[in-house]
């Protein structure tokens, strides 16, 4: 009986939220896929865990399983992540010409929206970061914080890693060549970047570079007046560490800045736990948490 119970309420928690027009919680430990539409728009949203929300936006031309280590930690402190697949990437599609910044902030907004959640702490790595600063300053009443990892914006690369930078997206190199530019781009010295080695979205990549050209850098470099947690790789040649310090500069006591030593642009695999420590403090810090 007590079983039957169980699956009674389940049921009608199901039935709840289809009403409501919210999502139903996946199960402990599972991933599930989420869908959010609007206008020309279909959206995959990787979701998983119970909790407050945070929202995690990639990198340029990348998807969300590069955050399948820090989502993981991250739910088990007691958050509910949710990881957008961007347009041209797994199942999410949308017009990918002509598009901005304000855009791809909608594209968050909505996913925050879609959750059932009034507010979201917003993640973004590399361009993701961008997005996450532009989602706060175009959305200010759905983000809570902002956390950012390798942020870049005023200080540019040096020529040799934006050379390689616009060369992963190449299909027609070798794969050892490849191999070679993602590790410039990416990753710092004493680093395997063979762990990067596929998963790059060219048609995505050239999407969210004509976004990022659709507005100047001030529309989003302060992410408005979110609150902000900044970490930056040392040997960053994507996003030199002094865009942190800048920002820093620019924002005052709203940032708190990290620098990890050992770490270029690739935080994600190159420092997987100390990404994760910082990140998880700083959410353990926020009222929300």
């Amino acid at each position: 009986m007590k079983t039957l119970q169980i699956a009674l309420g389940s049921i009608a928690g199901l039935a709840l939220a289809t009403l409501l027009g919210a999502w139903a919680p996946a199960g402990q430990g599972q991933v599930a896929s989420r869908t959010v539409a609007y206008d020309q728009v279909k959206l995959q949203v990787l979701d998983q865990g119970h909790g407050p929300v945070i929202v995690m936006i990639p990198s340029l031309g990348r998807g969300a399983a590069d955050f399948d280590d820090l989502a993981a930690r991250v739910q088990a402190a007691g958050w509910r992540v949710l990881r957008l697949q961007p347009r041209g990437v797994g199942e999410s599609t949308g017009p990918m010409t002509g598009v901005t910044m304000l855009d791809l902030a909608t594209d968050v907004a909505e996913t925050i929206k879609a959750s059932g959640a009034t507010q979201a702490v917003v993640l973004g790595h590399d361009d993701g970061n961008r997005i996450a600063r532009a989602t706060a300053a175009y959305y200010p009443g759905l983000v809570s914080a902002v956390v950012l990892v390798g942020a870049g914006g005023k200080v540019p690369p040096d020529a040799e890693a934006r050379a390689a930078l616009g060369a992963v997206f190449d299909p027609s190199l070798s794969p050892d060549q490849h191999l070679k530019d993602v590790a410039t781009a990416f990753f710092a010295p004493g680093h395997d970047p063979a762990v990067w080695r596929g998963g790059w979205y060219a048609a995505t990549a050239k999407m969210e570079g004509v976004a990022g050209g659709s507005v100047p850098v001030s529309a989003w470099w302060t992410a408005g007046t979110a609150p902000l947690l900044v970490v930056q790789g040392n040997q960053d040649r994507i996003a030199p560490p002094a865009n942190a310090d800048l920002l820093k500069a620019d924002v005052g006591a709203r940032a708190e800045v990290h620098h990890i030593d050992g770490a270029g642009h690739a935080l994600l695999p190159e420092q997987p736990q100390k990404l994760a420590d910082i990140v998880i403090g700083y959410l353990k810090r926020r009222p929300q948490a």
